[in-house]
């Protein structure tokens, strides 16, 4: 079972979304790209899970519990006290970095939640801000600008875009730009649009150049990432 919902109001912000997964049977979850940074307490303790730049098998026995808080892409700053490229595809814990020591508490979800929510709130109003241009970089790159066409319109030189974008989402802007259009594309697939559609309106050249991203980010089909019987990574 896994289950999202919204964060509190107070980190809108920077929180995409809070959530909780009981595993049922034995499993191996794939995870697949979103430009996400993840802080996790699970059957191994506390961990973060940096931005994946490919599929990341995670796997499960029956009864483990994981409760998550998801930081929106570029909205993680400085709260690890590292910077974010050094997390790239990593699964590094807690004890690791730290700048954001979180209190024991008992094995219920909602008191780990609790206490996770509590660091991170307290940490986020000692830390600097993240990057106010991280939105807009990713929201062009998303709609189809060019790397290029992306620094122009905000006033940046690539260097500088590149600086930027390594420092906010632990990626060059190169590696963004396919990720956010992947996640687009898996947006319009899940919500039933055709596959030669989705290459389209995602900014692929043709359906070809989708399923070879699709592969390249997930290790699998794009049939395969959409069918039923998987959950949310």
């Amino acid at each position: 079972m896994y289950a999202e919902r919204p964060p509190d109001p107070d980190l809108a912000g920077r929180v995409a979304c809070v959530w909780h997964r009981v595993s049922e049977t034995e499993a191996t979850q794939l995870v697949v790209p979103d430009a996400c940074v993840d802080l996790i307490w699970g059957p191994r303790g506390l961990v973060v899970a940096g931005p994946d730049t490919g599929p990341m098998p995670a796997s499960m026995t029956a009864g483990d519990t994981f409760v998550g808080i998801r930081f929106k892409p570029g909205a993680v700053g400085d709260l690890f006290g590292v910077p974010l490229h050094e997390l790239c595809d990593q699964r590094v814990p807690l004890s690791d970095l730290p700048e954001l020591p979180i209190a024991e508490c008992g094995p219920q979800l909602g008191w780990r939640l609790e206490a996770m929510r509590s660091a991170v709130r307290s940490r986020l109003a000692q830390s600097d801000g993240a990057d106010p241009a991280a939105p807009a970089i990713a929201r062009a790159l998303r709609a189809g600008r060019t790397v290029t066409e992306v620094a122009w319109d905000l006033g940046f030189s690539e260097r500088q875009l590149h600086r930027r974008s390594m420092t906010a989402f632990g990626y060059a802007p190169k590696t963004l730009q396919r990720i956010v259009r992947f996640q687009r594309a898996l947006r319009l697939a899940r919500a039933g649009v055709p596959l030669a559609d989705v290459a389209v309106t995602a900014g692929y050249t043709d359906q070809a150049h989708l399923s070879h991203d699709v592969k390249r980010l997930s290790g699998v089909s794009m049939r395969r990432l959409v069918s039923p019987v998987r959950k949310p990574a």
